[in-house]
């Protein structure tokens, strides 16, 4: 490139390319970051669409630089980052800007900057910072064809993760520079991958009485199904809720993955076990706002709590007490299993496949039982119908709790089933699920889409007169109708037969319209 300029005539001029990565929610494409200097007065210009965190790198790259014990060259310094209309986040490109600008300075050889992908932010004394989405970023770097990458210390566990790329670690541009010109020993090697120790979850035999509840849970569970609990206040909707996570079975790698980038680009992964290995669980307060359910944003655009709780659970409680306008936000994502954030700076795509729970009181004077309730009716209607009937309509199971009993109460806790045994149920009636679903992208029943579902099975002459009548009668919607079937799978999964019975049918049809099944 350099012979070329000189053809041209173009003298006192000085390039060099590096690489790194833009992410737009946990998509990533490969950027190229080009350093031109030229004669002329001193000066830096950024350009490619940057936000304010990448036009005030020229300044954390110059300190950098000096303080690691370079020479800043004094030239007119353009730094361009390309594709040019890609908008570029963060200081996630400082570790490229200034091995570019050494680069072309020729500090370092220019074709070994080149080799490698940079990320990383860079301190005013020269060390390298750990930044958000190394998972992701390296994901994308394997998908454009580059085989290494650079990272920082701090990240390196995280960017073991993405296979197929070969990682080291750098804690100061100096040693980078070094590694660059040929000093070994400079960059740090991953060690192998720490598996997280399993936390101890909250446990099923903690639960007293509630047995249609403990029933509704483990179908939820098998099957993936939105859970509504609605009951006084102490009959155990938020204890029932908190132990659904340890009947889920572990996440597969590929949905460990997913889950992993969206925390990465939220920030919250551990340091030495980043891998999220289990359903997260997601518990938002009432007062949230819609961005920090549904995610947003101006400048960088954040993952919410729907993204958070991505292949896990999305726990709702004091459901009613959420705003109405946040509630049914949850309407679109529950449906597609994504949301689309879109901003005058761009629009995001983050996953967000969750299982949803509510629990609510059935009024706001939450009386242990209905006899001391001093609400009016009126009232009563009001509050529960803070939770819409296009977002109720889209929750496949609904339940009733009533207050417990002093039997329940002074029960042995040996009476109740553990979650580990039911674990075993859910686990075997979720494999019979994917056997079914095989070939295709769903792993619950609760994803397959009504059509698909009608395809494989349908109700015969009994369970079809069951789900008739409840749509004639209006306490079935078309969409309520291909619920209560994908329902009736799951009964039938847990049941251990291919196809449901009238029994499940009937089953799920009393779950979908809040009736005790049992």
């Amino acid at each position: 490139m350099l012979a070329l300029r000189e053809r041209l005539g173009v003298v006192g001029v000085a390039l060099a390319r590096t690489w790194a990565v833009a992410l737009a929610g946990v998509a990533g494409q490969l950027v190229a970051v080009e350093a031109d200097l030229a004669n002329g007065l001193p000066a830096v210009t950024v350009i490619g669409l940057g936000d304010v965190a990448v036009t005030q790198a020229r300044d954390r790259v110059r300190s950098a630089i000096v303080n690691s014990g370079a020479k800043w060259p004094e030239r007119r310094i353009t730094l361009a980052l390309s594709p040019a209309a890609l908008p570029k986040r963060g200081a996630g490109f400082d570790l490229a800007l200034a091995i570019a600008v050494l680069a072309a300075a020729e500090v370092v050889p220019t074709r070994a900057a080149g080799e490698m992908v940079l990320i990383g932010e860079l301190g005013l004394d020269g060390r390298v910072h750990p930044v958000r989405g190394t998972l992701p970023s390296l994901m994308a770097v394997k998908a454009a064809g580059r085989t290494s990458a650079i990272v920082p210390v701090a990240n390196l566990a995280e960017a073991t993760l993405a296979t197929g790329v070969r990682v080291r670690g750098v804690a100061c541009l100096g040693d980078l520079v070094a590694y660059l010109n040929g000093e070994r020993g400079r960059l740090i090697d991953p060690l192998p991958p720490i598996r997280a120790v399993p936390k101890s979850l909250p446990d099923m035999v903690d639960v007293l009485g509630q047995p249609e509840a403990r029933r509704a849970l483990e179908l939820a569970a098998a099957g993936g199904h939105h859970l509504a609990m609605i009951g006084p206040p102490g009959a155990g909707k938020t204890m029932l809720a908190a132990r659904l996570p340890g009947l889920l079975p572990p996440l597969s790698e590929e949905a460990a993955l997913e889950v992993t980038a969206v925390h990465s680009v939220a920030g919250n992964l551990d340091d030495e076990t980043p891998l999220v290995t289990h359903p997260p669980f997601i518990e938002p307060h009432h007062s949230a706002s819609l961005a920090a359910l549904v995610g947003g944003g101006s400048s960088f655009i954040r993952p919410g709590s729907v993204s958070l709780a991505h292949r896990g659970v999305l726990f709702l409680d004091e459901a009613p007490e959420f705003r109405p306008t946040v509630l049914d936000a949850l309407r679109q994502p529950m449906e597609s299993g994504a949301v689309l954030l879109a901003r005058a700076s761009g629009a995001v795509r983050y996953p967000a496949r969750f299982q949803l729970v509510l629990a609510a009181n059935p009024c706001p004077c939450a009386a242990a039982k209905d006899v001391d309730c001093t609400c009016a009716s009126g009232v009563r209607r009001r509050y529960l119908a803070r939770l819409s009937g296009p977002l109720m309509d889209r929750v496949d199971i609904r339940v009733d709790l009533a207050a417990l009993d002093l039997r329940a109460l002074v029960s042995d806790e040996a009476d109740q089933e553990c979650s580990a045994v039911i674990a075993v149920r859910v686990l075997a009636a979720r494999e019979r699920a994917q056997h079914r679903w095989a070939g295709t992208d769903f792993t619950t029943n609760a994803e397959v889409p009504g059509p698909v579902v009608r395809r494989l099975w349908r109700p015969g002459r009994r369970e079809a007169a069951l789900l008739d009548r409840a749509v004639r009668v209006g306490r079935l919607t078309g969409r309520g109708y291909d619920r209560v079937l994908r329902l009736a799978l799951t009964s039938a999964d847990l049941g251990g037969r291919e196809l449901p019975s009238e029994t499940d049918v009937a089953t799920a049809l009393a779950l979908r319209c809040g009736e005790n099944a049992w």
